[in-house]
């Protein structure tokens, strides 16, 4: 029924897109923005154009359209119908259906869509059973949003990496949910990469043992969730040769799973002398040759967020420092990839035995950078 979903602001771009069947062009998009055009207000756009391949159907719902690519006929109400719970859902998990909070909340959006739809079908449209199956943000999560800045850069190297131990000359197909999240793919050599051009399919006959199937880039701001938030305030006195710091870490796009060997550095001015803090969860260590800080938390308890706070001691006489040290996460979240790349399926063709078959995903922080 439903191909595509397009989620496009008031301005005209294009901000999401899923895709449950094949992969539409963004370009089917062009007769909606026409005809949006030649509206005098957004609601007065016709909510079902044809077009020479496909049916454009649409809502539209707090200055944002919801654009479904349907290819065959079907009762546009019942598509309309559709489109409305999923922006009824939106509202529901987030508390409003804007542009800013859906970037907010990609993985979570992503995930509510595959459960929604089977295959272009309705499948699960029920808020209370959609809650069963994805955990909402909570409340605090939306609140710190506000509170921790803005996200300078970001962006995720990913790699598939593959064990396999298979007799014969099995030919495999491996398949995800959402390949046009990735950038600057590359692949191994055993991969056809015209497969992967016109289906976005890998296809390819595997060597045995352990090896890198391929890597990938996903560069763009929006789609980089942050796992973790951090309320920080570190200040240095003009007088009095003394500091304060107090840090708290908390859960923002973990999708209910535990982050895991999270640990904060922070490279302190030369002139501080020593530090007195408290954690309340995990131990903190202060080198006073490097003048590094370590806090090192172990799992987060989003229960009871961990806090580091206390104060610095700097030498007597020595001007204030002139900016303020940056802090520096490492962390890990296992059965999780951040980017929202899911496997959809595996299959094996060539060979008559059934392969056992298994799915790892694990996240860890690259350059993960905080600055105060």
């Amino acid at each position: 029924m439903i191909h595509s979903l397009f989620l496009i602001n008031h301005s005209g771009d294009i901000f999401l897109e899923k895709h449950w069947k094949s992969v539409i062009s963004r370009s089917v998009c062009d007769y909606f923005f026409e005809a949006k055009e030649k509206a005098v207000d957004p609601e007065n756009v016709a909510p079902v154009l044809q077009t020479p391949h496909h049916y454009l159907i649409s809502v539209y719902r707090g200055k944002l359209f919801f654009l479904s690519v349907v290819q065959t006929e079907v009762p546009p109400l019942f598509v309309i119908e559709f489109l409305h719970r999923v922006a009824d859902t939106f509202q529901d998990y987030f508390g409003e259906c804007s542009e800013g909070v859906i970037k907010d909340n990609l993985v979570t959006v992503y995930e509510l869509l595959e459960e929604m739809l089977d295959n272009g079908f309705p499948l699960a449209t029920e808020s209370n059973v959609l809650k069963e199956m994805i955990r909402p943000p909570n409340i605090l999560r939306s609140v710190v949003n506000t509170l921790t800045g803005t996200t300078v850069f970001a962006e995720i190297q990913g790699v598939v990496e593959a064990c396999v131990r298979l007799t014969g000359m099995p030919d495999l197909t491996l398949s995800f949910m959402n390949p046009r999240l990735l950038d600057d793919v590359s692949f191994h050599p055993c991969v056809r990469f015209k497969r992967w051009e016109s289906e976005r399919v890998l296809s390819f006959i595997p060597p045995d043992g352990n090896f890198t199937l391929m890597t990938y880039h996903v560069s763009s701001q929006n789609l980089v969730a942050i796992p973790v938030y951090v309320k920080q305030n570190i200040s240095f006195f003009e007088s009095g040769s003394c500091g304060r710091l107090d840090i708290t870490i908390g859960p923002k796009q973990n999708m209910g799973k535990t982050v895991e060997g999270l640990m904060v550095t922070i490279h302190m001015p030369k002139v501080v002398l020593s530090a007195n803090l408290t954690a309340t969860q995990g131990n903190y260590t202060y080198d006073l040759a490097t003048k590094v800080v370590v806090w090192d938390i172990g799992k987060l308890n989003p229960q009871k967020l961990p806090n580091l706070r206390g104060s610095l001691s700097l030498q007597a006489g020595a001007p204030k420092p002139d900016e303020n040290p940056s802090l520096n996460i490492d962390l890990k979240i296992q059965q999780l990839a951040i980017s929202g790349l899911k496997v959809s399926r595996l299959d094996m063709y060539g060979e008559k035995y059934k392969p056992f078959k298994g799915v790892k995903y694990l996240t860890k922080a690259g350059k993960f950078q905080v600055r105060t």
